[in-house]
């Protein structure tokens, strides 16, 4: 699903961290070596037909890196 992030993400938690995140070689080979952690939070996105509405997002960050792989778990409202 193709989506825009248009605020700051809000409530953000680390679901996962080292080991624990099940695609880290994926992570490492696509991306390059470094902590991945798992995270989510709110925020607000514009999707693919043009709708906004707020959302709980899903994506893996590693410092020096950044944030990649964003995904939309649940459209709240």
């Amino acid at each position: 699903m193709e989506f825009e992030i248009l605020g700051d993400i809000q409530d953000v938690e680390t679901i996962a961290s080292g080991y624990s995140v099940h695609i880290r070689r994926y992570l490492e080979r696509t991306y390059g070596k470094g902590r991945w952690r798992k995270m989510k939070g709110l925020t607000t996105v514009q999707l693919a037909d043009g709708s906004i509405c707020k959302a709980e997002i899903h994506w893996f960050e590693a410092h020096g890196i950044g944030r990649k792989d964003f995904k939309i778990k649940k459209i709240i409202s």
